[in-house]
């Protein structure tokens, strides 16, 4: 899957360096619109989560990593 729930976060935090930065011109709307629509992705891999908590059926999109269980349980 080409975005992912990683990718979202590298972008937030990237946003919230631009306005750490004193010496950065951040473009507020431009702001709001990234914290609206993260909220969206959010809320849509929260609904996802829940369809597969209800259903127990497949293992998502992909949107959301999932670790590999067997190299956690290996110490990997």
């Amino acid at each position: 899957m080409k975005n992912t729930m990683n990718d979202l976060r590298n972008h937030l935090f990237a946003t919230l360096e631009d306005l750490r930065d004193s010496d950065a011109v951040v473009d507020m709307d431009r702001v709001h619109m990234i914290v609206q629509v993260s909220q969206v992705l959010v809320n849509t891999a929260k609904a996802e989560n829940e369809f597969l908590k209800i259903t127990e059926r497949g293992s998502g999109t992909g949107f959301i990593s999932i670790p590999d269980t067997k190299a956690l349980d290996k110490g990997i």
